[in-house]
């Protein structure tokens, strides 16, 4: 479990496909000082287990599930990416509850500028809205976020400059991908809604005007 808080920018090392799945390495100069194999961290808001920790970097199996639902994929030699351990029970919670387990990808339709803030608005997959709410909480590439404004299939976030500084959300571009996590306790309540149902019902979202 996580927050959503970046600890640091890791910088990917090496990447090394084994059939379907990655082998990752990331160097890391502040959360490698105490990590230990095993230890779950979250890459990009991906929670990955440590299998080799030395001289400052962190590496990981990535499993092909993983490659195929995250941007995970989409990393190259020199990508920088979020990291962050895993919480310690009697911390602060400065975000929200993250689990680590991707829901989807989203793309950047528009990135602007207001005052200090930047605005992002991303795409997403038909049907992911319902999961979302204006104000509540979401995880953009492991970075959690208050939801800004949605529109059909679109939602708009707003970064202070303290997150587009400190996490990839500062460097990134049009047309990427972004890993999205929606609030464990939204999802819970839309199951709950359709108890019983494999999938949301079109009516339940055509109620809520999500279609």
């Amino acid at each position: 479990m996580f927050s959503g808080i970046v600890e640091e920018k890791g910088r990917v090392k090496s990447i090394i496909s084994k059939g379907g799945c990655l082998s990752l390495t990331v160097s890391s100069q502040t959360i490698s000082k105490d990590a230990e194999v095993g230890d779950s961290v979250s890459v990009n808001g991906v929670c990955l287990s440590a299998t080799k920790v030395a001289n400052k970097n962190l590496s990981f199996d990535v499993m092909e599930e993983t490659v195929r639902k995250t941007n995970l994929c989409k990393l190259k030699v020199t990508s920088y990416v979020n990291l962050e351990r895993s919480l310690k029970i009697g911390e602060r919670i400065s975000g929200h509850f993250v689990t680590g387990h991707i829901d989807c990808t989203g793309k950047i339709k528009a990135i602007s500028r207001r005052r200090g803030d930047s605005i992002i608005d991303i795409l997403l997959p038909g049907g992911k809205m319902v999961y979302l709410t204006e104000k509540g909480s979401v995880a953009v590439d492991g970075v959690s976020l208050t939801v800004g404004e949605l529109k059909r299939n679109l939602m708009r976030l707003y970064l202070i400059p303290l997150t587009r500084e400190s996490t990839t959300l500062g460097t990134r571009k049009t047309g990427d991908e972004v890993n999205i996590e929606f609030d464990i306790i939204g999802k819970y309540a839309i199951k709950t809604a359709n108890y019983g149902k494999s999938e949301i019902d079109e009516n339940f979202l055509k109620k809520h005007g999500f279609m």
